[in-house]
Protein backbone atom coordinates (compact mmCIF):
# COMPACT_ATOMS: atom_id res chain seq x y z
CA UNK A 1 0.00 0.00 0.00
CA UNK A 2 1.41 3.16 -0.91
CA UNK A 3 2.13 5.91 1.93
CA UNK A 4 2.80 9.87 2.12
CA UNK A 5 6.35 10.57 1.61
CA UNK A 6 5.75 13.97 4.11
CA UNK A 7 8.49 16.89 4.48
CA UNK A 8 7.31 15.27 8.58
CA UNK A 9 8.18 11.89 7.76
CA UNK A 10 11.43 11.94 6.07
CA UNK A 11 14.83 11.87 7.80
CA UNK A 12 16.16 14.67 10.03
CA UNK A 13 19.19 14.07 7.95
CA UNK A 14 17.32 15.85 4.52
CA UNK A 15 16.15 18.71 6.57
CA UNK A 16 19.37 18.87 8.59
CA UNK A 17 20.62 18.96 5.12
CA UNK A 18 18.53 21.79 3.72
CA UNK A 19 19.22 23.98 6.68
CA UNK A 20 22.94 23.79 6.12
CA UNK A 21 22.13 24.63 2.59
CA UNK A 22 20.30 28.06 3.80
CA UNK A 23 23.02 28.88 6.82
CA UNK A 24 26.06 28.40 4.08
CA UNK A 25 24.24 31.38 1.91
CA UNK A 26 23.98 33.50 4.49
CA UNK A 27 27.10 33.86 5.88
CA UNK A 28 28.55 33.84 1.99
CA UNK A 29 26.01 37.14 2.35
CA UNK A 30 23.75 35.49 -0.11
CA UNK A 31 19.85 36.49 0.11
CA UNK A 32 17.88 32.91 0.47
CA UNK A 33 14.44 34.82 0.45
CA UNK A 34 14.99 36.95 -2.13
CA UNK A 35 12.73 40.20 -1.97
CA UNK A 36 11.38 40.28 -5.07
CA UNK A 37 11.81 39.35 -8.76
CA UNK A 38 11.01 40.69 -11.73
CA UNK A 39 8.38 38.05 -14.81
CA UNK A 40 8.14 38.64 -17.78
CA UNK A 41 6.35 35.74 -19.07
CA UNK A 42 4.80 32.56 -17.90
CA UNK A 43 4.29 29.13 -19.13
CA UNK A 44 0.89 29.22 -20.73
CA UNK A 45 1.64 32.06 -22.79
CA UNK A 46 4.68 30.90 -24.36
CA UNK A 47 3.56 27.41 -25.17
CA UNK A 48 1.42 29.82 -27.22
CA UNK A 49 3.58 31.99 -28.21
CA UNK A 50 6.00 29.20 -29.48
CA UNK A 51 3.53 26.59 -30.85
CA UNK A 52 5.09 26.64 -34.09
CA UNK A 53 8.72 26.71 -33.04
CA UNK A 54 10.63 23.74 -34.96
CA UNK A 55 12.26 20.70 -32.60
CA UNK A 56 15.96 22.15 -32.35
CA UNK A 57 15.18 25.22 -32.98
CA UNK A 58 16.74 28.56 -30.81
CA UNK A 59 15.49 32.23 -30.57
CA UNK A 60 17.57 35.08 -29.24
CA UNK A 61 14.44 35.93 -27.54
CA UNK A 62 14.99 36.47 -23.92
CA UNK A 63 12.12 35.93 -21.36
CA UNK A 64 12.63 35.85 -17.01
CA UNK A 65 10.65 33.28 -15.73
CA UNK A 66 9.84 32.03 -12.12
CA UNK A 67 8.64 29.08 -9.90
CA UNK A 68 8.95 26.36 -7.62
CA UNK A 69 11.72 23.58 -8.78
CA UNK A 70 9.33 20.41 -9.76
CA UNK A 71 12.49 18.37 -10.77
CA UNK A 72 16.29 18.24 -11.52
CA UNK A 73 18.32 15.62 -14.03
CA UNK A 74 21.52 15.99 -13.53
CA UNK A 75 23.53 15.05 -16.59
CA UNK A 76 27.48 16.31 -15.66
CA UNK A 77 27.72 19.67 -17.74
CA UNK A 78 23.98 19.99 -18.51
CA UNK A 79 21.11 19.68 -16.10
CA UNK A 80 17.09 19.59 -16.71
CA UNK A 81 14.87 21.50 -14.06
CA UNK A 82 11.13 20.96 -14.27
CA UNK A 83 9.94 24.70 -13.42
CA UNK A 84 6.23 25.14 -12.38
CA UNK A 85 4.83 28.22 -11.90
CA UNK A 86 0.70 29.39 -12.14
CA UNK A 87 0.15 28.38 -15.34
CA UNK A 88 1.94 24.71 -15.95
CA UNK A 89 5.50 23.43 -15.98
CA UNK A 90 8.30 24.56 -18.21
CA UNK A 91 11.95 23.41 -18.78
CA UNK A 92 15.21 24.65 -18.22
CA UNK A 93 17.80 23.34 -20.50
CA UNK A 94 20.82 24.67 -17.74
CA UNK A 95 24.52 24.14 -19.18
CA UNK A 96 26.95 25.11 -18.09
CA UNK A 97 28.94 27.22 -20.48
CA UNK A 98 26.12 29.24 -20.76
CA UNK A 99 25.18 30.06 -17.11
CA UNK A 100 29.11 29.80 -16.19
CA UNK A 101 30.86 28.02 -13.17
CA UNK A 102 30.32 29.63 -10.52
CA UNK A 103 26.33 29.73 -11.36
CA UNK A 104 26.11 26.27 -12.60
CA UNK A 105 27.62 25.19 -9.26
CA UNK A 106 24.68 27.28 -7.32
CA UNK A 107 22.20 25.42 -9.76
CA UNK A 108 23.23 22.36 -9.02
CA UNK A 109 23.00 22.97 -4.74
CA UNK A 110 19.00 23.39 -5.76
CA UNK A 111 16.69 21.34 -3.96
CA UNK A 112 13.19 19.82 -5.21
CA UNK A 113 10.25 22.66 -3.81
CA UNK A 114 12.86 25.74 -4.41
CA UNK A 115 11.58 29.05 -6.03
CA UNK A 116 13.94 30.04 -8.38
CA UNK A 117 14.00 32.52 -10.98
CA UNK A 118 15.56 32.18 -14.60
CA UNK A 119 16.55 34.38 -17.42
CA UNK A 120 17.18 33.30 -20.47
CA UNK A 121 16.45 32.96 -24.30
CA UNK A 122 14.03 30.21 -26.21
CA UNK A 123 14.42 27.40 -27.42
CA UNK A 124 12.75 23.94 -28.31
CA UNK A 125 14.71 20.85 -27.94
CA UNK A 126 15.39 18.38 -30.26
CA UNK A 127 13.02 15.99 -28.68
CA UNK A 128 10.33 18.77 -28.93
CA UNK A 129 10.36 20.30 -25.20
CA UNK A 130 10.16 23.96 -25.23
CA UNK A 131 12.83 25.35 -22.78
CA UNK A 132 14.39 28.47 -21.53
CA UNK A 133 18.10 28.39 -21.68
CA UNK A 134 19.11 30.52 -18.52
CA UNK A 135 21.94 33.02 -18.69
CA UNK A 136 20.80 33.97 -15.39
CA UNK A 137 19.54 31.54 -12.69
CA UNK A 138 18.50 33.36 -8.89
CA UNK A 139 17.46 31.57 -5.77
CA UNK A 140 14.00 33.01 -4.43
CA UNK A 141 13.23 31.11 -1.43
CA UNK A 142 14.91 28.42 -0.22
CA UNK A 143 12.74 25.28 0.15
CA UNK A 144 13.42 23.24 4.07
CA UNK A 145 11.04 20.50 3.81
CA UNK A 146 10.85 18.24 1.13
CA UNK A 147 8.38 18.00 -1.59
CA UNK A 148 6.11 13.99 -1.58
CA UNK A 149 8.18 11.83 -3.50
CA UNK A 150 6.97 11.39 -7.16
CA UNK A 151 5.94 7.73 -7.46
CA UNK A 152 3.94 7.62 -4.17
CA UNK A 153 2.63 11.33 -3.86
CA UNK A 154 0.48 12.66 -1.39
CA UNK A 155 -2.69 10.49 -1.53
CA UNK A 156 -3.77 10.31 2.54
CA UNK A 157 -6.71 12.23 1.91
CA UNK A 158 -6.74 13.57 6.00
CA UNK A 159 -3.27 15.18 5.07
CA UNK A 160 -4.39 16.72 1.57
CA UNK A 161 -6.91 18.46 3.13
CA UNK A 162 -5.13 19.40 6.49
CA UNK A 163 -1.69 20.59 4.13
CA UNK A 164 -3.59 21.83 1.07
CA UNK A 165 -0.31 23.68 0.43
CA UNK A 166 1.19 20.67 -0.42
CA UNK A 167 -1.64 19.13 -1.89
CA UNK A 168 -1.77 22.14 -4.16
CA UNK A 169 2.20 21.60 -5.28
CA UNK A 170 1.91 17.99 -6.09
CA UNK A 171 -1.42 17.32 -7.51
CA UNK A 172 -2.14 19.61 -10.28
CA UNK A 173 -5.97 18.30 -10.64
CA UNK A 174 -6.51 19.45 -7.37
CA UNK A 175 -5.88 22.86 -8.85
CA UNK A 176 -8.07 22.35 -11.65
CA UNK A 177 -11.11 21.98 -9.03
CA UNK A 178 -10.14 25.15 -7.73
CA UNK A 179 -9.94 26.93 -10.88
CA UNK A 180 -13.79 25.65 -11.65
CA UNK A 181 -14.87 26.70 -8.49
CA UNK A 182 -13.72 29.93 -8.71
CA UNK A 183 -15.12 30.22 -12.40
CA UNK A 184 -18.58 28.96 -11.03
CA UNK A 185 -19.06 31.79 -8.55
CA UNK A 186 -17.91 34.15 -11.06
CA UNK A 187 -20.34 33.01 -13.60
CA UNK A 188 -23.07 33.44 -10.67
CA UNK A 189 -21.96 36.84 -9.97
CA UNK A 190 -21.98 37.67 -13.89
CA UNK A 191 -25.19 35.99 -14.30
CA UNK A 192 -27.04 37.51 -11.12
CA UNK A 193 -25.87 41.05 -12.20
CA UNK A 194 -27.19 40.40 -15.79
CA UNK A 195 -30.69 39.77 -14.38
CA UNK A 196 -30.43 43.34 -12.70
CA UNK A 197 -29.51 41.81 -8.90
CA UNK A 198 -27.10 44.02 -7.24
CA UNK A 199 -24.60 42.33 -4.46
CA UNK A 200 -24.96 43.51 -1.10
CA UNK A 201 -23.33 42.39 2.13
CA UNK A 202 -24.93 41.95 5.12
CA UNK A 203 -23.82 41.40 8.87
CA UNK A 204 -21.98 37.99 9.80
CA UNK A 205 -22.75 38.42 13.56
CA UNK A 206 -26.63 38.67 14.08
CA UNK A 207 -28.10 39.19 18.24
CA UNK A 208 -30.77 36.77 17.37
CA UNK A 209 -30.20 33.23 15.17
CA UNK A 210 -32.84 33.56 12.06
CA UNK A 211 -32.99 33.06 8.42
CA UNK A 212 -33.13 29.43 8.77
CA UNK A 213 -33.53 26.49 11.45
CA UNK A 214 -30.22 25.74 12.45
CA UNK A 215 -28.19 25.36 15.92
CA UNK A 216 -26.01 28.40 16.10
CA UNK A 217 -22.02 29.37 17.04
CA UNK A 218 -22.52 31.42 19.78
CA UNK A 219 -19.98 34.80 20.69
CA UNK A 220 -19.90 37.40 23.42
CA UNK A 221 -19.20 41.00 22.30
CA UNK A 222 -17.68 42.81 25.25
CA UNK A 223 -18.55 46.41 24.33
CA UNK A 224 -21.92 45.59 23.84
CA UNK A 225 -21.72 43.22 27.02
CA UNK A 226 -24.27 40.86 24.86
CA UNK A 227 -24.21 37.29 23.31
CA UNK A 228 -23.92 37.15 19.50
CA UNK A 229 -24.17 34.50 17.06
CA UNK A 230 -22.79 34.07 13.48
CA UNK A 231 -25.22 34.27 10.93
CA UNK A 232 -27.23 30.25 9.80
CA UNK A 233 -27.76 32.39 6.61
CA UNK A 234 -28.48 36.22 5.78
CA UNK A 235 -32.18 35.92 4.54
CA UNK A 236 -33.57 38.42 7.21
CA UNK A 237 -31.43 41.32 6.95
CA UNK A 238 -31.55 40.92 2.74
CA UNK A 239 -35.20 40.78 2.88
CA UNK A 240 -34.97 44.10 5.49
CA UNK A 241 -33.65 46.15 2.12
CA UNK A 242 -36.60 44.59 -0.53
CA UNK A 243 -38.74 46.85 2.29
CA UNK A 244 -35.87 49.72 2.13
CA UNK A 245 -37.37 49.68 -1.36
CA UNK A 246 -34.12 47.57 -3.34
CA UNK A 247 -36.02 45.55 -6.09
CA UNK A 248 -33.25 42.82 -6.60
CA UNK A 249 -30.68 41.73 -4.46
CA UNK A 250 -27.70 39.20 -3.80
CA UNK A 251 -24.92 37.70 -1.87
CA UNK A 252 -22.71 35.58 -1.74
CA UNK A 253 -21.18 34.62 1.30
CA UNK A 254 -20.44 32.65 3.83
CA UNK A 255 -23.01 30.90 6.76
CA UNK A 256 -22.28 29.41 10.04
CA UNK A 257 -24.17 26.07 11.51
CA UNK A 258 -22.78 24.38 14.61
CA UNK A 259 -24.11 20.98 13.42
CA UNK A 260 -21.76 17.68 12.01
CA UNK A 261 -19.77 17.23 9.64
CA UNK A 262 -19.86 14.86 6.59
CA UNK A 263 -19.33 14.34 2.91
CA UNK A 264 -21.68 17.57 2.12
CA UNK A 265 -21.64 19.54 5.30
CA UNK A 266 -19.24 21.95 6.65
CA UNK A 267 -19.12 24.09 9.37
CA UNK A 268 -18.85 27.04 7.24
CA UNK A 269 -20.14 27.13 4.05
CA UNK A 270 -20.63 29.55 0.93
CA UNK A 271 -24.05 30.31 -0.74
CA UNK A 272 -25.83 32.62 -3.00
CA UNK A 273 -28.80 34.18 -1.56
CA UNK A 274 -31.11 36.12 -3.84
CA UNK A 275 -34.64 38.48 -2.94
CA UNK A 276 -36.68 39.77 -6.04
CA UNK A 277 -39.74 41.80 -5.40
CA UNK A 278 -42.67 41.40 -7.36
CA UNK A 279 -42.38 37.60 -8.29
CA UNK A 280 -42.49 34.35 -6.75
CA UNK A 281 -41.40 30.64 -6.45
CA UNK A 282 -42.21 30.03 -10.13
CA UNK A 283 -39.58 32.97 -10.88
CA UNK A 284 -37.50 31.49 -8.54
CA UNK A 285 -37.55 28.33 -10.44
CA UNK A 286 -36.70 30.01 -13.61
CA UNK A 287 -33.66 32.01 -11.90
CA UNK A 288 -32.50 29.08 -10.07
CA UNK A 289 -32.03 26.92 -13.40
CA UNK A 290 -30.76 29.72 -15.30
CA UNK A 291 -28.22 30.33 -12.59
CA UNK A 292 -26.82 26.60 -12.63
CA UNK A 293 -26.86 26.13 -16.09
CA UNK A 294 -24.97 29.31 -16.40
CA UNK A 295 -22.42 27.86 -14.14
CA UNK A 296 -22.09 24.13 -15.60
CA UNK A 297 -21.31 26.09 -18.92
CA UNK A 298 -18.36 28.36 -17.28
CA UNK A 299 -17.07 25.15 -15.86
CA UNK A 300 -17.99 22.11 -18.08
CA UNK A 301 -18.32 24.07 -21.30
CA UNK A 302 -21.81 21.67 -21.46
CA UNK A 303 -24.88 20.83 -19.24
CA UNK A 304 -24.83 17.40 -19.80
CA UNK A 305 -22.15 15.73 -16.64
CA UNK A 306 -21.10 12.66 -14.71
CA UNK A 307 -21.63 13.19 -11.26
CA UNK A 308 -20.01 9.86 -9.07
CA UNK A 309 -21.27 7.71 -12.24
CA UNK A 310 -24.06 9.23 -12.72
CA UNK A 311 -25.46 10.70 -15.85
CA UNK A 312 -26.74 14.30 -14.78
CA UNK A 313 -28.84 16.43 -17.33
CA UNK A 314 -28.83 20.00 -16.90
CA UNK A 315 -30.55 21.76 -19.53
CA UNK A 316 -33.92 22.25 -20.89
CA UNK A 317 -36.53 22.37 -18.06
CA UNK A 318 -36.31 20.70 -15.04
CA UNK A 319 -39.17 18.48 -13.42
CA UNK A 320 -41.38 19.68 -10.66
CA UNK A 321 -43.41 17.53 -7.96
CA UNK A 322 -44.87 17.95 -4.51
CA UNK A 323 -43.75 16.53 -1.38
CA UNK A 324 -47.08 14.57 -0.52
CA UNK A 325 -46.99 13.32 -4.35
CA UNK A 326 -43.60 12.02 -3.88
CA UNK A 327 -43.88 10.57 -0.39
CA UNK A 328 -47.43 8.45 -1.11
CA UNK A 329 -45.92 7.72 -4.48
CA UNK A 330 -43.00 6.08 -2.04
CA UNK A 331 -45.28 4.83 0.65
CA UNK A 332 -47.51 3.15 -1.55
CA UNK A 333 -50.37 4.85 0.30
CA UNK A 334 -51.91 8.15 0.74
CA UNK A 335 -49.29 10.19 3.22
CA UNK A 336 -51.06 13.66 3.76
CA UNK A 337 -52.76 16.03 5.86
CA UNK A 338 -56.11 14.19 5.73
CA UNK A 339 -54.22 11.24 7.85
CA UNK A 340 -54.54 11.59 11.39
CA UNK A 341 -51.44 11.72 13.94
CA UNK A 342 -51.42 8.86 15.33
CA UNK A 343 -51.70 7.42 11.68
CA UNK A 344 -48.68 9.04 10.19
CA UNK A 345 -46.46 8.03 13.72
CA UNK A 346 -47.37 4.38 12.96
CA UNK A 347 -45.93 4.78 9.56
CA UNK A 348 -43.05 6.78 10.58
CA UNK A 349 -42.59 4.25 13.07
CA UNK A 350 -42.72 1.16 10.41
CA UNK A 351 -39.99 2.96 8.68
CA UNK A 352 -37.72 3.25 12.02
CA UNK A 353 -37.91 7.10 12.21
CA UNK A 354 -36.70 8.30 15.56
CA UNK A 355 -40.10 10.51 16.56
CA UNK A 356 -40.36 13.81 18.98
CA UNK A 357 -43.21 14.80 20.99
CA UNK A 358 -43.31 17.96 19.52
CA UNK A 359 -43.37 16.95 15.74
CA UNK A 360 -46.99 17.60 14.33
CA UNK A 361 -47.73 16.24 10.67
CA UNK A 362 -45.82 18.45 8.71
CA UNK A 363 -42.78 17.75 10.48
CA UNK A 364 -43.52 13.99 10.02
CA UNK A 365 -43.83 14.02 6.74
CA UNK A 366 -40.91 16.00 6.03
CA UNK A 367 -38.88 13.24 7.71
CA UNK A 368 -40.95 10.50 5.74
CA UNK A 369 -39.68 12.34 2.58
CA UNK A 370 -35.90 12.33 3.66
CA UNK A 371 -36.08 9.19 4.65
CA UNK A 372 -37.84 7.53 1.47
CA UNK A 373 -37.88 10.21 -1.41
CA UNK A 374 -34.50 12.19 -1.04
CA UNK A 375 -32.02 9.89 -2.46
CA UNK A 376 -33.79 8.64 -5.68
CA UNK A 377 -34.78 11.83 -6.95
CA UNK A 378 -31.11 11.94 -9.48
CA UNK A 379 -32.09 14.63 -12.12
CA UNK A 380 -32.79 17.79 -11.38
CA UNK A 381 -36.41 18.02 -9.82
CA UNK A 382 -38.31 20.78 -8.10
CA UNK A 383 -39.62 19.46 -4.93
CA UNK A 384 -42.69 21.81 -3.93
CA UNK A 385 -45.31 22.33 -1.22
CA UNK A 386 -43.61 22.04 1.85
CA UNK A 387 -45.50 21.72 4.92
CA UNK A 388 -45.92 25.05 7.01
CA UNK A 389 -44.57 23.16 9.99
CA UNK A 390 -41.32 23.09 8.19
CA UNK A 391 -41.14 26.45 6.49
CA UNK A 392 -41.28 29.14 8.71
CA UNK A 393 -40.71 31.99 6.26
CA UNK A 394 -42.36 30.79 3.30
CA UNK A 395 -45.79 32.22 2.53
CA UNK A 396 -48.39 29.99 3.01
CA UNK A 397 -50.19 27.89 -0.42
CA UNK A 398 -53.30 30.02 -1.26
CA UNK A 399 -55.35 26.69 -1.59
CA UNK A 400 -53.85 24.86 1.32
CA UNK A 401 -52.69 26.72 4.17
CA UNK A 402 -50.94 23.20 5.99
CA UNK A 403 -48.31 23.74 3.11
CA UNK A 404 -46.56 26.43 1.08
CA UNK A 405 -44.93 28.08 -1.56
CA UNK A 406 -41.47 26.76 -1.23
CA UNK A 407 -39.09 24.21 -3.41
CA UNK A 408 -35.95 22.17 -2.84
CA UNK A 409 -33.73 21.46 -5.83
CA UNK A 410 -32.88 18.01 -5.81
CA UNK A 411 -30.33 16.32 -7.72
CA UNK A 412 -28.35 13.11 -7.38
CA UNK A 413 -30.13 12.51 -4.03
CA UNK A 414 -28.90 15.76 -2.19
CA UNK A 415 -30.50 19.41 -2.15
CA UNK A 416 -28.78 22.17 -3.60
CA UNK A 417 -31.62 25.05 -3.67
CA UNK A 418 -34.20 26.39 -1.05
CA UNK A 419 -36.51 28.87 -2.14
CA UNK A 420 -39.74 30.46 -1.27
CA UNK A 421 -42.20 32.56 -2.32
CA UNK A 422 -41.59 34.67 0.36
CA UNK A 423 -44.15 35.71 3.70
CA UNK A 424 -44.66 39.53 3.83
CA UNK A 425 -47.49 39.43 6.50
CA UNK A 426 -46.20 40.47 9.42
CA UNK A 427 -49.25 38.91 11.86
CA UNK A 428 -48.42 35.68 9.96
CA UNK A 429 -45.09 35.62 10.65
CA UNK A 430 -45.46 36.84 14.21
CA UNK A 431 -47.35 33.37 14.74
CA UNK A 432 -44.68 31.65 13.01
CA UNK A 433 -42.07 32.96 15.69
CA UNK A 434 -44.13 32.29 18.29
CA UNK A 435 -44.31 28.62 17.23
CA UNK A 436 -40.52 28.44 16.58
CA UNK A 437 -40.34 30.09 20.45
CA UNK A 438 -42.28 27.23 21.58
CA UNK A 439 -40.24 24.67 19.80
CA UNK A 440 -36.83 26.40 21.06
CA UNK A 441 -38.89 25.90 24.57
CA UNK A 442 -39.91 22.06 23.82
CA UNK A 443 -35.97 21.80 23.22
CA UNK A 444 -35.27 22.21 19.76
CA UNK A 445 -31.85 23.66 19.40
CA UNK A 446 -32.43 24.78 15.82
CA UNK A 447 -35.61 26.72 15.72
CA UNK A 448 -35.22 30.45 15.44
CA UNK A 449 -34.92 33.39 17.76
CA UNK A 450 -37.83 35.47 17.81
CA UNK A 451 -36.82 38.79 15.59
CA UNK A 452 -38.80 42.03 16.82
CA UNK A 453 -37.02 44.53 14.40
CA UNK A 454 -38.02 42.02 11.04
CA UNK A 455 -41.68 42.34 12.27
CA UNK A 456 -40.89 45.93 12.42
CA UNK A 457 -39.51 46.03 9.08
CA UNK A 458 -42.20 44.09 7.73
CA UNK A 459 -45.17 46.22 9.40
CA UNK A 460 -43.47 49.13 7.38
CA UNK A 461 -44.54 46.89 4.05
CA UNK A 462 -42.85 44.26 2.17
CA UNK A 463 -43.73 43.87 -1.59
CA UNK A 464 -44.64 40.42 -2.84
CA UNK A 465 -41.22 38.46 -3.67
CA UNK A 466 -39.37 35.26 -4.15
CA UNK A 467 -36.15 34.65 -3.28
CA UNK A 468 -33.80 31.51 -3.29
CA UNK A 469 -30.57 30.10 -1.51
CA UNK A 470 -28.11 28.35 -3.41
CA UNK A 471 -25.53 26.19 -1.83
CA UNK A 472 -22.13 26.86 -3.45
CA UNK A 473 -20.09 24.27 -2.06
CA UNK A 474 -22.21 21.42 -3.36
CA UNK A 475 -22.84 23.08 -6.56
CA UNK A 476 -19.27 23.01 -6.78
CA UNK A 477 -19.07 18.91 -5.70
CA UNK A 478 -21.59 18.16 -8.09
CA UNK A 479 -20.11 20.09 -11.37
CA UNK A 480 -16.34 19.03 -10.88
CA UNK A 481 -17.22 15.41 -9.67
CA UNK A 482 -16.25 15.30 -6.17
CA UNK A 483 -16.81 12.97 -3.72
CA UNK A 484 -16.43 15.55 -0.71
CA UNK A 485 -16.98 18.82 0.61
CA UNK A 486 -13.75 18.80 1.69
CA UNK A 487 -12.34 18.53 -1.88
CA UNK A 488 -14.00 21.68 -2.91
CA UNK A 489 -13.26 23.92 0.60
CA UNK A 490 -9.27 25.32 0.13
CA UNK A 491 -9.05 24.95 4.24
CA UNK A 492 -11.74 22.51 5.60
CA UNK A 493 -12.61 22.35 9.15
CA UNK A 494 -10.33 19.46 10.04
CA UNK A 495 -10.66 17.69 13.82
CA UNK A 496 -7.23 18.19 16.08
CA UNK A 497 -4.10 16.82 14.82
CA UNK A 498 -3.01 13.87 17.09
Amino acid sequence: MATDNLPDQVSTEDSERRRAKRQRLIESAQEPYRRSFEVTAHTVDLEERYCDLEDGASTDDVVSVAGRVMAIRDQGKLMFVVLRDATGDLQLFVRQDVLGHEQFAAAKDLDCGDWIGAEGSMLRSRRGQLSVLPSQITLLSKSLRPLPEKFHGLVNKETRYRQRYVDLIVNPEVKEVFSKRFAIIAAIRTAAQARGFVEVETPMLHPIPGGATARPFSTFHNTLSRDFYLRVAPELHLKRLLVGGFERVFEINRNFRNEGMDPFHNPEFTTFEAYQAFTDINGMKELTRYIIQEACQAANGCLQIEYQGQAIDLGGEWDSKTMIDLVSEAAGEEVSFNRTLTELKILANQYQISLQESWGKGKIITELYEKLVEHHLIQPTFVTEHPLETSPLAKKKADDPNVTDRFELLICGSEYANAFSELNDPVDQQERFAAQMAAKAAGDEEAMGYDEDYIRALEYGMPPAGGVGIGIDRLVMLLTDSASIRDVLLFPHMREES
